[in-house]
């Protein structure tokens, strides 16, 4: 169990020095180009959540990402031995709420910086990348249990 907290952890540790290095180094709304027409960074303050919905919600966000935040934690001490695969997807999704939590207490915001430029797609930070994969590892998981089971009626 112990491992899959330092994994939220280091998530939690990557992104928070991701946002403070972006804040010393760019000015907001600053673009900094890493892989021209590819991949840049750009300071931005999110003040909702994906594609800014819910601007400005802070008691909503507070409450809710309280509440996952719980039942991450609850999930992962009680089910952590049953599959590896469900508990590393548990960690990055915990380590990306918490991430993006922090910046919500602090500056009433989230700071923001990836940017794909090949595309139209909102800009986002570390946190919200580990809460992509945990969620993409949950589907897997639950995928992969769903065959299982079957097989497992099947045979019986």
């Amino acid at each position: 169990m112990f491992v899959y907290f330092l994994l939220a952890l280091a998530i939690v540790v990557t992104d928070q020095i991701s946002k403070i290095y972006t804040v010393a180094t760019l000015d907001l709304h600053e673009v900094y180009t890493i892989i021209p027409d590819i991949l840049s960074f750009t300071y931005i303050q999110n003040d909702g959540a994906a594609w800014s919905i819910l601007e400005g919600q802070m008691i909503f966000f507070y409450l809710i990402t309280s509440i996952v935040i719980i039942t991450l934690v609850y999930y992962l001490v009680k089910h952590y031995k049953e599959s590896q695969l469900f508990s590393i997807a548990l960690a990055f999704l915990l380590g990306g709420a918490i991430g993006n939590f922090i910046d919500r207490i602090l500056y009433q915001y989230v700071i923001d910086m990836i940017r794909v430029d090949f595309i139209s797609f909102p800009i986002f930070n570390i946190a919200d990348s580990a809460l992509t994969i945990g969620v993409g590892l949950m589907i897997i998981h639950l995928i992969i249990d769903e065959i299982q089971e079957r097989r497992k009626g099947h045979y019986e």
